[in-house]
């Protein structure tokens, strides 16, 4: 027992969601999915009824040329290059292993962290006037809380999950400025993952699809777009602590953006990215934990920043309902 529930919590991506505060696209970037979020295991279930924990550390550091024009915080700006350091802690409860033939999960994440950018010109403030050159921002700041269920089914080495996030907007949205982490609009997210695992070979292969539905800012009259994500990962354990692999995601901006907030029109973004990843699996007083390292390189962006990412999470249970002896 013990063996099968350290496994599956080497694969399993407790979900992730968070604005990265940079300008991709949709209003100030903000893409509720956070992309490089899934990966190895991302279908896999917690074994047991019980309360697991995952705290990731997010860094990216993406830029875009003086030529390219963004809307963030109410302001036309270019020639951006931005800095986030984030950090999402993330609870799920997992009422039952037996619900619709599955295991349901309800969760909550919370993001907190430093956004901080600068530009090389404000072109038109909040109010349509000209403003400055060469503008720094920071500030550290809680972001939108993120509420997540999800619905799993195993079959033999097959895990499916379905699963939702939704941004609730009561975060810390500094009104016309240029670093924010909230995204102030309610936005959905719908997932579907597969990732096929077998523990005798140590190969673990899985994709996960989904699409964002963008709300309001009313703040700004900004209407964002709708998103489609798309990730893969494929990993092999080398021992029972330690496994590697690769990981890439494609996001692609399907609806335009829309209200007198989007002062650069329709405003599709596009962008992939490719990276590694690796667990090392520990025993941490009497319960077993995994920590993470992701690293991915992004390219060929369309209205969007290009930048690297790096993430680094501990997973681990709080309380699991262990079985009768």
């Amino acid at each position: 027992m013990y063996h099968h529930l350290k496994t599956c919590l080497t694969i399993a991506s407790l979900p992730l969601a968070a604005l990265c505060g940079t300008a991709h696209a949709s209003e100030g970037g903000s893409s509720l999915y956070l992309l490089g979020s899934g990966g190895p295991g991302t279908a896999v279930m917690p074994p047991l009824e019980g309360v697991y924990f995952d705290d990731s550390v997010y860094i990216y550091n993406g830029s875009a040329g003086a030529d390219k024009q963004f809307v963030v915080g109410g302001n036309v700006v270019a020639g951006l290059d931005a800095t986030i350091v984030g950090d999402f802690l993330t609870t799920l409860a997992v009422p039952s292993t037996n619900f619709l033939g599955g295991t349901l999960a309800i969760g909550a994440i919370v993001p907190v962290g430093a956004p901080m950018l600068d530009v090389n010109a404000v072109i038109t403030g909040p109010l349509g006037n000209q403003r400055s050159i060469n503008v720094h921002d920071s500030a550290l700041v809680v972001g939108d809380p993120v509420g997540t269920v999800m619905l799993g089914w195993k079959a033999g080495k097959l895990n499916i999950q379905a699963s939702t996030l939704v941004n609730v907007p009561i975060g810390h949205y500094r009104e016309d400025q240029l670093a924010n982490l909230a995204f102030h609009r309610w936005a959905v997210d719908g997932s579907l993952a597969l990732s096929w695992h077998d523990d005798a070979s140590g190969w673990d292969i899985s994709g996960k699809g989904g699409v964002t539905f963008n709300g309001k800012n009313d703040y700004t009259d900004y209407n964002s777009g709708n998103e489609f994500h798309l990730e893969g990962a494929v990993e092999k354990a080398l021992s029972k602590k330690f496994s590697m692999g690769v990981q890439g995601y494609w996001l692609k901006q399907i609806s335009d953006d829309t209200g007198a907030g989007a002062r650069l029109g329709a405003f599709r973004g596009e962008i992939a990215g490719v990276g590694a990843t690796a667990a090392l699996n520990v025993v941490m007083g009497r319960s077993p934990a995994t920590f993470r390292l992701r690293a991915f390189k992004e390219f060929d962006a369309t209205n969007r920043l290009e930048g690297e990412a790096f993430f680094l999470s501990l997973s681990l249970p709080l309380y699991m309902k262990m079985p009768k002896q």
